[in-house]
Parts: C-alpha cells; sequence; structure tokens
C-alpha cells in the first residue's frame, strides 16, 4: 500500500470515528484526486474494515457502524483539538485540517507578539549551522537596548512567549532570550560554543502534582481526571531551563496556602527534589 493511499484512509477513518460519515467527494475535495480513485479508496477501506460503516441512501454517504473500531489511526482527543485550536487562531487553514464540519469555537485571546520574520528566519538559520549572531537585545534589568554574541542552539514555547535558548557572550552562560525583544541583528560568525554544554536544556526535573488536599474526595476525583492522575498524582518531566516557567503556569510558582484549594486545584507533592531557589 503506498503512502498516499494509506493517508486517503487514515482520512476516510478519520472522517467516520470524529463526524461519523464519510463519501467519495470528501476524499475528492481533500487530495484532489479523481472520483473513480476516491471511490477505490472507499471500496479499499471497507473491504479492509467492512464492519465499520454502511451506506445511506437517503444522504448518500457511509455511516458509523455501531461495531466501528479503527484500524488505521488510534483516535487523539489532542490532534482533533489541536486541529480546531489552529483553524480558529487562523494558523491552519480548513482547506488543509481533515475536519469537515467545524463546531463553534473560541478561547481567550492572547496578546500578539512580536517577533518579527526576518529575526526568526535569521536565528532559525543561526541554529540549523552552528553560527552565533549579534544581536540588539532590550532586557527590564537595563534601560537601553544592548548589542551582544548570541550562539542559540534552540526554540522555547513558555505557553505565552517564545524564547531562543542560546550562549551569551558577555554574561558568560546559557540564556533565554525573547524572540520579540531581539531588536535587530547585524553579525554572524561561527559560533565556538555547542549546545550539549548546556546541561540545563538537557537535564529534567520530574513535578510530581496531586490534587489539593484541602478538596473534598469528589472534587480530587475529578481534578485527577483533569491531569490524567493515577492513585492521586502524575509526574511531569520538565528541562531544568524551562522550569520555571512551568511552575509559573501550573500555579506552583506560589505558597498553595494563599489560595483557595477551588483556585489552586493543584499541589507539588516533592518540591524537595526541585533545584534550590525554584519553591
Amino acid at each position: 500500500m503506498s503512502w498516499g493511499v494509506e493517508r486517503r484512509l487514515e482520512f476516510i477513518e478519520f472522517r467516520l470515528f470524529w463526524e461519523g460519515r464519510v463519501n467519495r467527494i470528501d476524499v475528492v475535495e481533500k487530495f484532489g484526486v479523481s472520483t473513480t480513485q476516491a471511490s477505490g479508496d472507499v471500496n479499499r477501506y471497507l473491504a479492509l474494515a467492512p464492519q465499520n460503516a454502511k451506506y445511506d441512501r437517503s444522504v448518500k454517504a457511509f455511516l458509523r457502524s455501531p461495531k466501528f473500531k479503527p484500524r488505521f489511526l488510534k483516535p487523539d482527543a489532542s490532534r482533533y483539538l489541536a486541529q480546531l485550536r489552529s483553524i480558529g487562531d487562523g494558523v491552519l487553514d480548513l482547506t488543509d485540517a481533515w475536519l469537515g464540519r467545524i463546531p463553534a469555537y473560541d478561547a481567550t485571546p492572547t496578546p500578539a507578539r512580536g517577533v518579527k520574520a526576518d529575526t526568526l528566519r535569521t536565528i532559525a538559520s543561526a541554529i540549523a549551522g552552528g553560527k552565533a549572531v549579534e544581536v540588539s537585545y532590550q532586557s527590564l534589568s537595563r534601560p537601553e537596548p544592548t548589542w551582544r554574541w548570541i550562539s542559540p542552539h534552540a526554540f522555547a514555547f513558555d505557553g505565552f512567549r517564545w524564547h531562543v535558548r542560546a550562549f551569551c557572550d558577555r554574561d558568560g552562560a546559557f540564556k533565554d532570550f525573547l524572540l520579540s525583544r531581539i531588536i535587530r541583528i547585524r553579525g554572524i560568525r561561527e559560533s565556538t560554543v555547542h549546545p550539549d554544554a548546556d546541561s540545563d536544556w538537557h537535564d529534567t526535573v520530574t513535578l510530581e502534582i496531586g490534587p489539593h488536599p484541602g478538596l473534598s474526595d469528589a472534587q480530587k476525583k475529578i481534578i485527577a481526571v483533569d491531569y490524567g492522575m493515577r492513585a492521586g498524582k502524575v509526574q511531569i518531566p520538565v528541562r531544568k531551563a524551562l522550569l520555571y516557567y512551568a511552575l509559573r503556569r501550573l500555579g506552583l510558582d506560589t505558597d498553595p496556602a494563599v489560595r483557595r484549594p477551588q483556585d489552586q486545584q493543584i499541589v507539588l507533592l516533592n518540591p524537595q527534589d526541585l533545584p534550590a531557589g525554584e519553591t
């Protein structure tokens, strides 16, 4: 089976699982194949998974059967929701998504970050080529921008903003730099620093979280479901370089006693395992 045929069979199954129906026109519109090819793909799918769908003449489509069992893909709620969010945010065009009927969707607004395309391209090229770049960077610890050489090796997202992880020649250390605060780039040269030297990027710590002890038993159970906990806890591996951002996003960067259990919801069960100064 070719890759193209396999992708179309996965698409047929995706539509059946999530939307309960599919027809050959769906395949034609999504992949740009002929109606003959699309009919062949649907027939091939039904030959391989005959219990998964039945044709309904009234709607002129194949409908999901009660005996449906995925054969070509593992249904993933995260993938579905990621497509929905990407479409809603304008990142993914509807024609590029596998969703057919889009449910109403909205999200809390996130301020746009002013990352310049040229800046991102230059940094990405520097990472790929092992280069150092000279940037004008505005930090909040200084009143004016300063020029510095950095050797970037990775991008990181903290849930709100994009960073570049890089060695800073001026400070002699690996640091996080917000892409939106890089004002200008005026130089490029070979980097003398290897990414393997960034131990905080390569080393991880494990956050063990559980429901807030002040919640009722029923509330603890639903929080356990929310976070995929087993036996009242879940372990989340985090790079040391991103630990500060992870704690802040989870609301674990402050004393849980200062907030109501219903607001805090989760607590850190292993603060003793974190580097000093992080809790």
